[in-house]
């Protein structure tokens, strides 16, 4: 990897060389008619309307092999008190929109009974589910409300990836996928549709009576190998997303799997760890731009996408050359699109040319505004020089920034987090959003929280929006619920409003009353314009600027 310098990386000498085309069989495509079907199960946080790539994958892996795919999705089904779009419109992090102008709506029944009557009417072969941490426990209601029709199960997902004993603890589970699921999935289904054993497919881990077949993970498959997407099984309200307020149609694109960075909150170093132990390979790779550009005409043609949602996890962890490519080949579209990346990709070139291919948004990770906390406890070595420099640089365009922070670090206090909101003070970004930390199993956070008494081992995480789930002794969950409601408020208004603010911060009748008059505030000041239309606007937490002293709480590393 060139130029842009990757430092803290999980990348070796000669990973950039490898060509796994050569090295993984290449998927089978044989679309005879096959008598076995396979129902795709879509477990997922209420209202989050984005298209999976996942469930899209997988369904075209199966129908170009000839097997019939069904899909049961539980996105506009109320699984849960509120959607966490719905609360980050609350919190300031998102402008408000209306996905009911375009037909989105919440289903009428209950989404088990919905589910079991699925499951009865299309007589499935072989049930998988595709599950995050976040949504485990949604599919354990759903496996267990037809366990009595006894049909093969199988789990697949990061969470049984890097936590597959939790899962295979489940009794309504047969089957778990360990990694990457293209090849098992398909090889699995040819084995139970010739009813051959299937004990030994790769990355599977089998149940057989008391005993569990603990199969070895396989190389990871080239992306060049990987079948667009076929989401024809979602309703078309699926295609639907909202984008800071307004609504496009909108289809993600998988350009490269995994991530090369070490953040300490984040599962995708222990991905590359445990590919690199099972397998010598890097988790890390990318998809051609020549075929990234056929799957984007392929979208615009059958779904008629017109926002791209680049879900890459740091889409600029990329060499100068892979850069050029990328926008030569994007000027041939257009189309707006969304990414995510993180301060040490950014360049002024790349900024400026990226702006000029319609580069709508940007997410850029800081998670924490303590340079010595973020380094020693986040995992994110850059110095709070080089993100203000960046965003000085950023502040000469027009793309609009948001900016992703995490409260709630274990061991973090309320002083840390003003530090965090200090330095978006300095930023001037577009939003703010301020998710709660969720100590994922396989991350790196995890066993310390454990350790420090924080949760136990057997304690669940949740989505990021839906609360705290540690305990800890010097900062009260109240408190910190009420600092991420007001973390924009903070952030954007002047210091002389934050005795108001300090109000609001409480979940009491004036505490809310507060609240909503300041959001008013809010909306009318930063949110009621276009941002291209009216850019300074958003920058005018740049008038607050002044010298400031980090909290102490945190030693340097």
């Amino acid at each position: 990897m060139d130029p842009i310098t990757l430092r803290e990386t999980t990348f070796r000498d000669g990973d950039e060389n490898v060509d796994l085309s050569h090295v993984v069989t290449p998927l089978p495509k044989d679309p005879t008619p096959k008598d076995f079907t396979v129902l795709l199960v879509y477990p997922n946080h209420m209202m989050v309307n984005l298209l999976p790539t996942n469930i899209g994958i997988l369904t075209s892996s199966l129908r170009q092999n000839g097997f019939t795919v069904e899909l049961f999705d539980t996105t506009f089904y109320r699984t849960a008190e509120r959607a966490p779009d719905e609360i980050r419109v609350e919190n300031l992090q998102l402008r408000k929109f209306r996905l009911e102008d375009f037909g989105v709506s919440y289903k009428a029944n209950h989404y088990l009974a919905d589910f079991r009557k699925k499951v009865e009417e299309c007589r499935p072969d072989l049930i998988g589910y595709s599950v995050v941490e976040d949504t485990w426990l949604q599919a354990v209601a759903m496996m267990e409300t037809v366990s009595d029709l006894k049909v093969p199960t199988i789990v697949g997902g990061v969470f049984p990836t890097l936590a597959p004993q939790v899962v295979a603890e489940n009794p309504d589970v047969d089957m778990l996928c360990v990694g990457e699921g293209e090849h098992a999935l398909v090889n699995l289904c040819y084995r139970m549709w010739r009813r051959e054993d299937y004990a030994n497919v790769q990355n599977l881990w089998v149940k057989r009576g008391t005993d569990i077949v603990k199969n070895r993970i396989g190389a990871p498959i080239s992306l060049d190998d990987v079948p667009f997407s076929d989401w024809t099984l979602f309703e078309k309200e699926r295609f639907y997303r909202p984008m800071q307020g307004k609504i496009f149609r909108m289809v993600p694109i998988e350009t490269d799997r995994g991530c090369p960075y070490t953040c300490r909150f984040c599962e995708a170093p222990s991905l590359v760890g445990l590919y690199r132990e099972e397998t010598g390979y890097h988790y890390f790779r990318r998809k051609s731009w020549a075929l990234v550009e056929e799957e984007i005409r392929a979208y615009i043609d059958r779904y008629g996408a017109e926002y791209i949602y680049f879900n890459a996890e740091t889409f600029l962890a990329m060499s100068n050359k892979e850069f050029d490519q990328f926008i030569a080949m994007y000027a041939k579209f257009r189309l707006p699109f969304w990414m995510q990346t993180r301060i040490e990709t950014l360049t002024e070139d790349r900024v400026r040319r990226l702006e000029e291919v319609n580069c709508n948004r940007i997410s850029i990770g800081l998670e924490h505004g303590n340079e010595a906390f973020r380094k020693k406890i986040v995992g994110k070595g850059f110095s709070n020089k080089a993100i203000v420099d960046v965003f000085q640089m950023l502040d000469r365009y027009s793309i609009p920034i948001s900016i992703n922070n995490i409260v709630g670090f274990p061991g973090e206090t309320r002083g840390l987090i003003f530090d965090t909101i200090e330095l978006n003070r300095e930023l001037g970004s577009d939003s703010v959003n301020a998710f709660y930390f969720m100590p994922y199993r396989g991350t790196a956070m995890r066993g310390e929280c454990e350790e420090n008494g924080y949760i136990t081992d057997e304690s669940q995480t949740k989505g990021v929006m839906s609360g705290p789930i540690m305990r800890m002794p010097q900062l009260d969950n109240d408190e910190l619920m009420g600092l991420v409601r007001t973390f924009s408020l903070y952030v954007k208004f002047p210091k002389e409003e934050w005795p108001e603010v300090r109000i609001a911060e409480r979940f009491d009748e004036e505490g809310n009353r507060k609240f909503a008059e300041l959001s008013k505030r809010y909306h009318e000041r930063f949110f009621d314009h276009d941002f291209k239309a009216t850019k300074k606007a958003c920058f005018t937490t740049s008038i607050y600027r002044a010298p400031r002293r980090e909290t102490e709480d945190i030693l340097p590393a």
